[in-house]
């Protein structure tokens, strides 16, 4: 083994703490532990140890830090001296790891265990700690052995005793008492321990990571879904691929096991299968794979066991074979520990966990998750959490009865009812069927096939209007003959046969006996029929008949026409049948719409609405109401579209076709959100319940796009909205989480959206202080757009990708995406401020490295340019307000340059005159030197002062609107001269200002200004 010099053990050491937690870092870690033992450098040594005992610590094998940590405690018994202050305080901060890693080690007695407890006690005591971590870490201890009255009374002590500088911190600590409160079965009592965590006001490196995984089943079992649905799209983000926080990572994918999101949970699962082997730490393994099992239970209720899961030890195993492998290891840690506490009380809780039942039905999350594959175990999907259902009769006899009705009155539930009729018959609920309902079931098979675009579909209609008219039933077999045409016109027939078939339907029609109460209604639809199709005949004949002589179709498309027998037919039927007159006023408004008159198509549209919910027949007014809602909307009438949209989701109650539900909830979403984010108009707290409102019905539309096979379509709109609305009202991690899933559908849907989308999520991302991965999203939009001929869209995403970029720390990316962008404006043309803006952060990023002369003389013309565009572009606008403010930050941040280099220079001179202190002075040019740097200095911080004099006097031209940037430049200004030993005419500088800000108006200048300003005074003549 090549040995490690001190200097590179060293810097080993120093990239090691920063390194991500994991195998890799550990190993780095052993190794320089190792190094710095053989260099026989004692203090190397401990700090090696040290930092290999917080590797293992962040990492899955937290076990591990048991052995370096006993090492370190040798060397602290041997010479407590040597260790520094800070050292001893890391030393007695461990040995809390160690008391939880003891207990997450079943192969360590329970002597051993009691024995490391006494002596973190003994020597707390002895340094003059409190007992609280000690009385914490015997309460888990406790409960482990079953011993509940110890573990309690230790409870009780730890609550008791004080907190001081051993303690955790409040998050850690909060989180530890409500897992204790959960495992009491007080849910309650835990989420209102959590509440501080969960609101962000106690935080720290793992908190409030851990506190949302624990929190979501409590919230699941006292009915908090939608804080259980945030807090899983919160924690999840915190969490995803952190190797020691993999035990709350389980919990997550526990949690899509229980909300029927087990589509999600397997996802969740293939995002760590590197983890599934078997982990260092025993603790964390059973809770990880405890969460596994449920899902892997879950999937193989719902009838995909045979399904491919994850590979274990580098063989992919299906959903049945994986959960063998995992619970006979897991019950053998499980007993491990049961024969190390002597009680069988982790088995019995691991038990008991990978158990439970589902707590909900369906909880959706708002993240796109591939659908699980169909499975003949899985029943139909069920419906969202909250969402009634109606029984279903298991009689035959009355079940044909209600499907009967329903068909006969055209309800929705319809198809479900013949749905259940088929599967009762096929089952043999009765001896033998009655040939009726035989008949009545094909029927409804044909009708699912036609409506599916099946190929025998016009076959199966066939079949079902001959067992009709065998049966004696005209009115039907007419029925069956209206929906031949339909199929034929469906499937491109030619035009002659589909008016054909459509004059066989409507004499089928009217050749019912009059007294027939359904011919009026069977004529009249086949009219309806025949005015839809032929016009549509009419359109396709005129276009071929257009390509043969190099016309095209008529400008109104045949508009007119369709329009004036719509008419008609309203005319005619207005009081007889006002649910069929309602589709045809609803065709109209359609035609108004598509000849761009939305004026004309409302009153059309209101009307079919009005007649169908007369008519009894409520669900026929969606579409019209939709309709409505989304021309009121682009004509600007906010308020009329809102109640559209809301009588649409009322009539749509008893609608069970899930894309209609989905796409009445989108328009309603979109319409709250464009209210909310209206510029003007209601208060703000009722543009953040139409915001909250919309969130809620985007959050449903997308589940009922999914269960619709859209979720690339519509359930990509919806999940767009929904990351909006998260946005708007603050949930930026949710909004994320949303895109992120939803974003591949979206980059199909047309470069516009591509580009928007992946702008919004960079937006998210550096919200987040994501910088890195929000930089790609605008990189991506960039690349997409470079395309396009106006080249602007791509400067501003290069621009904001550089933005992230120089935030990331990545200089050198920073640098070649603000040169792109740069050019690319330049290009354009038009954005002078842009420029200004890209010139300054590359000055700035120039000096990131180090602060040189040569960087310091780039930075300076890069100020200096940009300064020459401000100028020139104030040729062409000088009353430019947002010019001129360019300007004066630009001479503001060219004199912190200057500021910068000096104060450098002084740090050096200083090391420099302390090093010649301890030598022989040198020749007299040395002194020489010294006078002319002397000189240089004072000819700088001049001219930083003569900056700031000139950004503080456009400040002042600009108004009362600037007065802290104002202040700020004469802050400086009066620092600077006070260093160059003129603390007077900074002090005067200031109180001049003072004097104006106490002329001005109180509400025209922050409260905070003029103590500030008096502060400076008072400072700089001190």
């Amino acid at each position: 083994m090549t040995t490690l010099t001190r200097e590179e053990i060293e810097r080993g050491l120093a990239e090691n703490r920063h390194a991500p937690g994991g195998a890799a870092r550990n190993a780095h870690a052993e190794v320089l532990a190792g190094a710095a033992e053989a260099s026989g450098d004692t203090a190397l040594f401990r700090e090696a140890l040290d930092n290999l005992i917080n590797a293992y610590l962040y990492s899955a094998e937290s076990p591990k830090l048991l052995v370096p940590f006993a090492r370190l405690l040798q060397e602290y018994d041997k010479d407590p001296g040597a260790f520094s202050e800070s050292a001893t305080h890391s030393l007695f901060w461990q040995f809390k790891w160690v008391a939880t890693a003891i207990g997450n080690s079943p192969d360590i007695p329970l002597e051993s265990a009691a024995g490391w407890l006494d002596d973190m006690e003994r020597r707390y005591r002895i340094a003059g700690y409190s007992e609280r971590p000690v009385r914490e870490a015997e309460m888990w201890l406790a409960d482990a052995t079953g011993d509940d009255e110890r573990a309690e009374r230790a409870f009780r002590a730890w609550r008791g005793a004080e907190r001081d500088q051993m303690s955790d911190c409040h998050a850690c600590e909060d989180n530890s008492q409500g897992q204790y409160a959960v495992l009491r079965g007080d849910d309650a009592q835990a989420l209102d321990v959590w509440k501080q965590v969960l609101e962000g006001q106690r935080v720290c490196a793992e908190e409030p990571h851990r506190v949302l995984a624990t929190s979501l089943l409590p919230l699941l079992r006292v009915g908090r879904f939608d804080d259980a649905r945030s807090h899983h799209l919160r924690g999840y983000r915190l969490v995803r691929g952190n190797e020691s926080l993999l035990p709350s990572v389980g919990k997550h994918i526990e949690f899509c096991a229980l909300t029927g999101n087990e589509s999600r949970g397997l996802e969740i699962l293939a995002e760590h299968a590197p983890h599934m082997s078997p982990l260092a730490n025993d603790r964390d393994q059973l809770v990880f794979h405890g969460g596994v099992l449920v899902l892997l239970r879950r999937l193989q209720e719902l009838g995909h066991g045979q399904s491919p899961a994850v590979p274990y030890n580098g063989v992919l195993h299906s959903v049945c074979e994986l959960h063998e492998v995992l619970l006979a290891g897991s019950l053998d840690t499980a007993r491990r520990f049961d024969a190390r506490n002597g009680t069988t009380r982790v088995s019995d809780r691991f038990l008991a966990r990978i158990t439970r039942e589902p707590l909900v039905g369906m909880l959706p999350l708002g993240v796109r998750s591939a659908s699980l594959p169909s499975a003949a175990a899985a029943g139909p999907a069920p419906a969202p959490v909250g969402t009634p259902t109606e029984s279903v009769p298991s009689d035959l006899t009355e079940l044909v009865g209600r499907a009967r009705a329903a068909r006969d009155q055209g309800h929705p539930a319809a198809d479900g009812l013949w749905s259940q009729v088929a599967v009762l018959a096929g089952a043999g609920a009765q001896d033998e069927v009655d040939p009726l309902v035989s008949a009545d079931v094909a029927d409804h098979r044909a009708l699912t096939a036609a409506r599916g675009g099946a190929d025998d579909a016009a076959a199966q209609l066939t079949a079902v209007r001959d067992t009709y008219r065998a049966l004696g039933q005209a009115e039907r077999a007419a029925l069956a003959e209206l929906r031949l045409a339909t199929v034929a016109a469906q499937s491109g027939a030619e035009p002659s046969v589909i008016r054909d078939l459509l004059g066989v339907a409507l004499r089928a029609a009217e050749a019912l006996d009059p007294t027939d109460p359904l011919r009026t209604r069977r004529i009249a639809l086949a009219e309806l029929a025949s005015i839809r199709v032929g016009s549509y005949l009419r359109s396709v004949e005129e276009s071929r008949q257009g390509a043969g002589h190099g016309h095209g179709p008529r400008e109104d498309h045949g508009h007119a026409e369709l329009s004036a027998e719509l008419v008609a037919f309203v005319a005619a039927y207005a009081q007889a049948l006002p649910d069929v007159v309602a589709e045809a006023e609803e065709v109209l408004g359609r035609v108004a719409l598509a000849q761009d008159d939305p004026e004309r198509a409302l009153p059309l549209l209101a009307s079919a609405a009005a007649r169908a919910i007369g008519a009894g027949r409520p669900w026929i007014a969606v579409d019209p109401l939709v309709l409505r809602a989304g021309a009121l909307s682009s004509l600007g009438r906010p308020e009329e579209a809102e109640e559209a949209a809301r009588s649409a989701w009322e009539n749509a109650a008893e609608v069970t076709d899930a894309e209609t539900r989905g796409v009445v909830l989108l328009t309603l979403a979109d319409i709250l959100l464009r209210r909310a984010n209206a510029p003007e108009g209601a208060e703000e707290d009722a543009r953040e319940s139409a915001a909250q409102e919309a969130a809620e019905h985007a959050l449903t539309a997308a589940h009922w796009f999914d269960q619709a096979g859209l979720s690339a379509d519509g359930g990509a709109q919806a999940r767009l909205l929904l990351a909006r609305a998260h946005a708007h009202t603050g949930r930026t991690a949710e909004a994320a989480e949303v895109l992120q899933s939803a974003l591949p559908d979206l980059l199909e849907h047309g470069d516009g959206q591509a580009v928007a989308a992946h702008e919004f999520l960079g937006d998210l991302l550096r919200e987040l202080r994501e910088w890195h991965a929000s930089a790609e999203q605008y990189l991506q939009a960039a690349e997409i757009s470079k395309e396009w001929e106006d080249p602007r869209p791509q400067a501003r995403f290069a621009q904001s990708a550089a933005d992230q970029l120089s935030s990331a720390e990545l200089v050198p990316e920073a640098v070649a995406a603000y040169e792109r962008a740069l050019q690319l404006h330049r290009q354009a043309g038009g954005a002078p401020i842009a420029e200004v803006r890209i010139l300054r952060s590359l000055a700035w990023l120039g000096l990131r490295a180090d602060m040189t002369e040569v960087a310091v003389t780039s930075a300076r013309t890069r100020m200096d340019e940009a300064a020459g565009v401000l100028a020139s572009a104030l040729a062409l606008d000088p009353q430019s307000r947002e010019l001129r403010a360019e300007l004066a930050q630009t001479w503001h941040q060219l004199a912190q340059v200057l500021d910068r280099w000096v104060t450098s220079r002084e740090e050096a001179a200083g090391e420099a005159a302390g090093a010649e202190a301890d030598a022989p002075a040198e020749a007299d040019a040395e002194a020489d030197a010294d006078v002319k740097a002397e000189a240089e200095v004072e000819a700088l911080r001049l001219e930083e002062v003569r900056l700031w004099e000139r950004a503080a006097g456009l400040y002042a031209e600009l108004g009362s609107d600037h007065i802290q940037d104002r202040l700020q430049c004469m802050n400086n200004a009066a620092w600077t001269e006070h260093e160059l030993g003129r603390p007077k005419a900074g002090a005067e500088r200031i109180s001049a200002l003072i004097q104006e800000i106490r002329a001005l108006p109180e509400e025209a200048v922050p409260e905070w200004v003029l103590p500030q300003a008096e502060r400076i005074v008072a400072g700089l003549l001190s």
